[in-house]
């Protein structure tokens, strides 16, 4: 798919039409409508809007405002949690369990890159399937927000919820995928700050919200205002500019069993195994499944800040408000100073700083910062800042890396797969948080031992630091054409073989 460019401005401008005439004369209206039309589309060229270095052109709005729902969609987020912990009751370990259930669909993400990649649905791979997510989202809070009225539905309709978001999330991702090839990892860097920079956007204008309108309105009232959000997904997909596929790759061939989509699907497959299997693609990815699945005690905390220091929902609204900004300025500190930093350096760097500023929660549970001076509202908020400001300003590496990574023709296949990866891992570091919370008797009223599990979690986000010998060397990160080369090297389609060419 390629970025779109600014129209030409020759059907705009009839007064040249009127100069036209025979011989010379019409040879020099051409000539003056040429130079006109190239004038002003570099006028036009020069003033398109840019957003963390990235044109703003259709797409790429597209793009940005799918990011900016995800981003938007934590109007719901405390509510969820409230709605489990106050109108279900559940306990902190039986919450983290839905909430990793609820992440399932991001694990097999492949499966959706696959789909949107192989079979175009009423003849798009892209824009159709970005409006079906838009709907499948709206009908899953619309279903939260009047039936749902046990565990079990409602881990239902957020895991309906979480699969619409993924599935959008690998059809833009792939569009992302399809612009960061063979690009420096300064100019993929820009693209996935723009990304994450319109979530945590979107993170900010409904972070406050999220907490007054459950005290003031309930959370079934949240649900049903978040019901709408998705539906922008679905606009705005009519700004991707896609040609419509027509042929033999329409569905009810495919239903039919067409045997060159059949040929193809085993293609895909073999071509996407043959991608993850090589070492500078695998090697990587087992380090970030490792960084990611280290335990985690959200739910623990979260139900700690609720019933022991009686953080009320509008409170901890402003805090998720504080963290969408943080969020936003670890992009910005990610965009500005460490996208050209080697990656070993970056994960070393904000993985110990981290662990050793994880470890400070210690103080808000044992009630040591109120010794200092310092109230436990202003402790929490100061502490999720610095904590979201590292995580955003590690992370984005992780998408960077994987984007060069993905070789043409199958980006959001492999794309997919890697992020499933990282996702598969924050789901089993949620799920040992679980059981370690289950295993130290917490509960929603008992804490004597947070403090302990807090210290284990954070010393053992430092056990996949010796591992960071599977990332990509220093001098092969900083080499716009060692991703693109590596990824072509592997990649077959249609029975032709791409390679690179010698220099």
């Amino acid at each position: 798919m390629s970025v779109a460019l600014p129209p030409s401005p020759r059907e705009d401008e009839p007064f040249i039409d009127t100069r036209n005439g025979a011989g010379n004369e019409g040879i020099s209206a051409m000539e003056m409508e040429e130079g006109t039309s190239t004038s002003t589309s570099s006028r036009k060229e020069n003033i398109r809007l840019k957003c963390f270095g990235v044109d703003m052109s259709p797409d790429n709005v597209a793009i940005a405002m799918v990011y900016f729902v995800q981003g938007v969609l934590g109007l719901a987020r405390l509510a969820v949690s409230f709605y489990l912990k106050d109108n279900l009751h559940l306990d902190p370990a039986e919450t983290a369990v839905i909430t990793g259930f609820s992440a399932l669909p991001w694990l097999v993400k492949p499966l959706y890159g696959f789909i949107s990649d192989s079979i175009p649905l009423f003849g798009y791979r892209r824009r159709s399937y970005l409006v079906l997510s838009g709907l499948l989202g709206a009908v899953s809070w619309s279903l939260m927000a009047t039936f749902v009225d046990s565990k079990y539905s409602a881990a239902c309709c957020i895991l309906l919820s979480s699969f619409s978001v993924a599935f959008s999330d690998v059809v833009v991702d792939s569009m992302v995928v399809e612009r960061s090839r063979g690009e420096s990892q300064s100019v993929s860097g820009s693209l996935q700050s723009l990304c994450w920079g319109s979530a945590a956007f979107g993170g900010i204008v409904s972070s406050y919200f999220s907490g007054s309108l459950v005290d003031a309105y309930g959370v079934r009232f949240v649900f049903g205002v978040t019901a709408l959000l998705p539906l922008i997904t679905s606009v705005v997909a009519v700004l991707v500019k896609e040609q419509c596929v027509l042929g033999p790759s329409r569905v009810p061939n495919v239903l039919l069993g067409n045997s060159s989509f059949l040929e193809s699907t085993k293609e895909r497959i073999i071509q996407l195994w043959n991608a993850f299997r090589q070492p500078h693609v695998f090697l990587p990815t087992v380090f970030i499944f490792l960084w990611q699945s280290t335990p985690q005690s959200d739910s623990a905390m979260f139900f700690f800040t609720t019933n022991k220091l009686g953080f009320t929902p509008e409170f901890l609204g402003r805090v998720n408000l504080v963290t969408s900004v943080a969020s936003l300025v670890g992009v910005g500190l990610y965009n500005g100073f460490l996208k050209n930093v080697p990656l070993r350096k970056i994960f070393l760097a904000t993985t110990i700083s981290g662990s050793l500023i994880g470890m400070t929660q210690v103080f808000l549970v044992t009630g040591l910062n109120r010794k200092f001076g310092m109230s436990d509202e202003w402790f929490a908020i100061g502490d999720s800042l610095i904590l979201t400001v590292l995580g955003q300003a590690s992370f984005m590496p992780v998408l960077v890396l994987a984007a060069k990574l993905c070789p043409e023709g199958m980006e959001a296949t492999l794309f997919a797969t890697l992020m499933s990866v990282s996702n598969g891992g924050n789901v089993l570091g949620g799920l040992i948080g679980a059981g370690l919370t289950k295993a130290f008797g917490i509960t929603r009223d008992r804490f004597d031992n947070l403090a302990t599990l807090i210290i284990l979690c954070n010393l053992t986000s430092l056990l996949p630091l010796p591992l960071l010998r599977l990332l990509p060397p220093d001098d092969s990160d900083a080499d716009p054409q060692v991703g693109r080369e590596k990824g072509e090297d592997i990649c077959k389609y249609h029975g032709t073989v791409t390679t690179t060419n010698d220099s």
